[in-house]
């Protein structure tokens, strides 16, 4: 795709959103925006975005419509509607809905899209704010492989590992795969951190040790050392997370699939999101092993 001819749109300028937006500027795209909240999206403005009041000013301009909002009611308000994308989106154009969402909801977009004579594709990240900033997130895209194919050259935009995992929902399948074992992983993350504390052992030296092992992940090497530090920001909300597991565990359950595992983590995401932590990272975890 030509940043000379086409013309991009990006709807959800939050921690995520916005890096990803910001990449394809810097590519020289000219890019029209939408956020719920004016005021985040302020610095893309001045770095020279296109503010649009409404989703649908949005998708009336642009060739490719990229979404990445909250939860599976965000993006059924951004989709659906007389002021909805896609009661106004142009034929022709894509769809890209970045949020992890529900997959049943991912093949309505994409059939609604058809009727209109538009491509959608799901295609949900994981690589938290730091990913989203250093343009290396893992994108998982769901939908027709000749759409995937003409919109591949803007997700290495703004991902280092773009793969096709097949037809409308299979990107968000896949990425309810990525929670699932981000929910158990964050677990023993935390445990391994609370068990070293109280053998009285430095757990910036133990992480030196199991890093590099078979423990390592990417949660051990990147959110274990904020835990150290006391860094419960978000990279990624609690709240969002809860949001990803509940849509696992209802699917593995459609499909017949029990998750113990994930059921667990779950509920003690729950009781951090209970006593106030829904807008910390998921690292703060942590906290109900202090």
């Amino acid at each position: 795709m030509d940043p000379n001819t086409t013309i991009l749109g990006f709807i959800g300028i939050g921690v995520m959103g916005k890096s990803m937006a910001r990449h394809l500027m810097a590519a020289g795209y000219q890019t029209h925006i939408h956020s719920r909240t004016k005021s985040r999206a302020q610095e893309l403005v001045d770095e020279g975005a296109i503010w649009h009041d409404d989703v649908a000013g949005v998708a009336r301009v642009a060739d490719v419509v990229f979404t990445i909002v909250g939860f599976p009611p965000d993006v059924e308000q951004v989709y659906f509607g007389d002021d909805g994308i896609l009661a106004n989106v142009r034929p022709g154009s894509y769809v890209v809905d970045m949020t992890t969402s529900s997959p049943a909801l991912a093949v309505r977009i994409a059939t609604q899209a058809a009727e209109r004579g538009c491509q959608a594709l799901d295609a949900p990240v994981s690589g938290g704010d730091t990913g989203a900033r250093e343009a290396r997130l893992s994108i998982m895209v769901g939908g027709d492989e000749a759409a995937f194919a003409a919109v591949l050259p803007l997700f290495q935009l703004m991902g280092a590992n773009i793969v096709h995992q097949g037809p409308a929902g299979s990107g968000q399948h896949c990425k309810m795969c990525n929670q699932t074992v981000i929910a158990s992983t964050m677990l023993g993350v935390c445990e391994a951190i609370a068990y070293a504390q109280k053998a009285g052992l430095d757990p910036a030296t133990v992480l030196q040790s199991i890093s590099s092992g078979a423990a390592g992940s990417w949660s051990l090497a990147n959110l274990a050392p904020r835990i150290l530090a006391g860094d419960f920001a978000p990279g990624f909300y609690v709240k969002h997370f809860i949001k990803d597991m509940t849509i696992a565990a209802e699917s593995a359950r459609a499909m017949g699939l029990d998750t113990p595992g994930l059921d667990l983590a779950k509920s003690l995401y729950e009781t951090l999101q209970a006593q106030g932590g829904g807008d910390d990272g998921t690292q703060a975890l942590f906290k109900l092993y202090e």
